[in-house]
């Protein structure tokens, strides 16, 4: 069975830093895409970056200059480091990747991650 372990969220002050880990896990032979969603309560699941497997990146607006996504294949890792923290950057952070398959031959079409807790408060 996969897994996506995540790591990294706790409670920083506005303006710090915070780096998520993601480690995919369970016979894997490939992933294609792996980012990070968010969702704050009350509202709606959303992108936050992506790390596709040719190599390319995304960002939503909100994440631009201040959220690196970087990528580990060897490890199956993904990494969310986010600078410049705002209180409006709180809610639970969600692993996702996409077109995941196992050497015994299974496959996800979506994966996710349980969730980890950022909040940003002073």
């Amino acid at each position: 069975q996969v897994q996506l372990v995540e790591s990294g969220g706790g409670l920083v002050q506005p303006g710090g830093s915070l780096r998520l880990s993601c480690a995919a896990s369970g016979s894997i032979s490939s992933v294609a895409a792996m980012g990070w969603y968010r969702q704050a309560p009350g509202k709606q699941r959303e992108l936050v970056a992506v790390f596709n497997s040719g190599g390319t990146t995304n960002y939503a607006d909100s994440a631009k200059g201040r959220f690196t996504i970087s990528r580990d294949n060897a490890k199956n890792t993904v990494y969310l480091q986010m600078n410049s923290l705002k209180p409006e950057d709180t809610a639970v952070y969600y692993c996702y990747t996409e077109n995941i398959r196992t050497y015994s031959g299974r496959y996800w079409y979506n994966y996710w991650g349980q969730g980890t807790q950022v909040t940003v408060s002073s």
